[in-house]
């Protein structure tokens, strides 16, 4: 089976994928911002013990036992936080499975983490595939739960549902047209995040903005969903008209994203940035029927493995900077011609 990240899910022409993260810590261990070396060692051989009552075909793997290039390729995939990487890496951990659609963090803000990944917009199932791994390990162990607040976490904004959904969308319609900005402040005031590809503190690279609900005390998990859903419903929909409205100009278009994909075809040396950006006009020349000779299958390859860790992964050797941006035209042109 393809990874999650190489599949073409619903909607897939403006959401590019969809997380459900449940926030959840050891009811009989501090919280991370006070627990002890051996607490963190302690969780991590907790859930070296249950892995074999969950049916999910999960590995454990410790950071510490990993090189930089394998933990960045995680992040790269947002299978991982950043922060998980770059902070002590000691006593940190994951369960992941082959697909890599689970990923069970231990010991990053809090105790654990549970995510599930996947493509396009799909908010329901991966909601009820992130609440039966929850209710199977709420069978094996104790969460830090108060019967008024909900789940106990390490950052007040979790508090509740411990819940955080996301999906992330690619906008380059509302951008080329100036709109984006308006729709990024409405969907602002009706109470969701706006961030970047990796999440808090960062930008958005490539027309690519990641969404996710503000609240988690207070609410259902079914109504953070919903409402969640009603505002990606509402994106996609202007996102297409202002593709509508573009296409309306077809050569100015049509220019573009040929241009675009001309340049990734026939390029020697080209950095990850400018692959973002010319991937991301490329990408709408597929999704708009422009360009024809490559299918959303290599659009998805091309985005995972122009990367630097997982380039690397791919080519299996090492290469500094100037290597890889050379190495990086010749993965594009050897995926395009395949």
């Amino acid at each position: 089976m393809l990874n999650w990240y190489l599949q073409s899910g619903k909607e897939a022409d403006v959401v590019i994928s969809t997380r459900i993260r449940l926030a959840r810590n050891l009811d009989e261990i501090l919280f991370t911002t006070k627990y002890s070396l051996s607490d963190a060692e302690k969780i991590i051989q907790i859930f070296g013990n249950i892995i074999p009552s969950l049916p999910y075909e999960l590995k454990l793997l410790k950071l510490k036992d990993m090189d930089y290039i394998t933990k960045l390729s995680l992040v790269e995939k947002h299978i991982i936080s950043p922060n998980f990487v770059t902070e002590e890496n000691e006593t940190k951990a994951i369960l992941i499975n082959e697909e890599e659609n689970i990923c069970i963090m231990l010991n990053e803000e809090d105790h654990i983490r549970i995510q599930v990944l996947a493509s396009g917009l799909d908010l329901e199932n991966t909601l009820g595939l992130a609440v039966e791994i929850d209710e199977k390990l709420a069978n094996l162990i104790n969460y830090a739960y108060n019967e008024k607040y909900g789940f106990l976490t390490s950052c007040p904004t979790n508090v509740g549902t411990g819940l955080r959904s996301s999906v992330m969308v690619h906008l380059p319609g509302l951008t080329l047209t100036s709109n984006i900005n308006k729709v990024l402040e409405v969907v602002n005031n009706f109470g969701m995040n706006i961030r970047g590809v990796y999440g808090e503190g960062t930008k958005s690279q490539g027309n690519i903005y990641q969404i996710s609900n503000k609240q988690s005390l207070g609410i259902s998990e079914e109504e953070i969903i919903k409402n969640l859903k009603a505002i990606t419903d509402k994106i996609i929909e202007q996102e297409r008209l202002a593709r509508k409205y573009l296409a309306k100009n077809a050569i100015e278009l049509e220019d573009t994203v040929c241009r675009a994909y001309g340049t990734l075809t026939n390029c020697k040396k080209i950095s990850g940035e400018e692959v973002k950006r010319l991937l991301s006009d490329v990408k709408l020349g597929v999704d708009m029927g422009i360009i024809k000779e490559i299918t959303d299958y290599k659009i998805k390859q091309l985005e995972t493995f122009t990367k630097p860790a997982n380039m690397q992964k791919y080519l299996g050797t090492v290469l500094d900077g100037y290597d890889r941006d050379i190495k990086r035209a010749e993965v594009i042109q050897k995926i395009i011609n395949e």
